[in-house]
């Protein structure tokens, strides 16, 4: 089975094929790029190494809690928005409070109107600022208007981060709509699911995705909705 076909497939489907794929070396980016989407960062990160796709590697990495690797894989990357939104996502998750490396990313982004990785960096940032909740809606605002400018759905994991803001900042009701959306929107197993479930106090179901995903714990450090505990573990 070619690796095309496999992107019609349901998801349980598509990940029985994963565990026992053997993709030829013409295949290996794209069977990266399907694993990683699919929530299966070890097989992501394995194939894209192989295929020599360093930066495709260094984010499923990053899912994995391998922050190191990360960044050593960026610095065969271009000096661009996606390398640097990578490289501030690895200082996030390795403990760096600091607002600096997302707002580098998101200068680049925007003087090379790289929409994808503008969208990446704000929602970075505004993880970043849910301790002040008005400041994060401020930052994940221009993530929604750059969507609506290139004329796309806004980004499943955008969606989860604003429906954290949104609690934070004493709209429940809408915030529940807005992780609703976000919900739907998101892959199995992925960042933005978890955010969106936790958003939702699903924390049991989160946990089980987030360790169906194998993603690290840190990425969720900062979703913690007042006097609700998640345990992710």
């Amino acid at each position: 089975m070619t690796i095309m076909r496999l992107h019609h497939l349901p998801d349980t489907a598509v990940l029985e094929v994963l565990r026992v794929l053997e993709p030829e070396f013409a295949e290996l980016s794209e069977a990266a790029a399907l694993a990683l989407r699919h929530g299966v960062p070890d097989l992501a990160l394995r194939w894209a190494l192989a295929a020599g796709q360093n930066g495709l590697a260094a984010a499923a990495a990053l899912r994995l809690g391998f922050t190191g690797q990360a960044l050593d894989l960026t610095q065969t990357l271009p000096d661009d928005a996606r390398r640097a939104v990578l490289i501030a996502r690895a200082c996030s998750l390795g403990g760096d409070p600091s607002l600096s490396w997302a707002e580098q990313a998101r200068a680049l982004a925007r003087q090379e109107g790289d929409a994808p990785a503008l969208i990446a960096a704000v929602t970075l940032l505004g993880e970043l600022r849910l301790t002040e909740p008005r400041a994060a809606l401020r930052t994940l605002a221009e993530g929604l208007k750059v969507a609506e400018m290139v004329g796309e759905a806004a980004d499943a994991h955008l969606l989860a981060v604003l429906a954290h803001a949104q609690a934070r900042a004493g709209g429940r009701s809408k915030s529940l709509k807005t992780a609703q959306k976000s919900l739907e929107r998101s892959p199995q197993r992925s960042p933005a699911r978890i955010w969106a479930l936790l958003a939702l106090g699903q924390t049991e179901q989160a946990g089980v995705q987030r360790r169906a995903g194998q993603l690290d714990e840190r990425w969720f450090v900062r979703a913690r909705l007042r006097g609700v505990v998640e345990e992710l573990s």
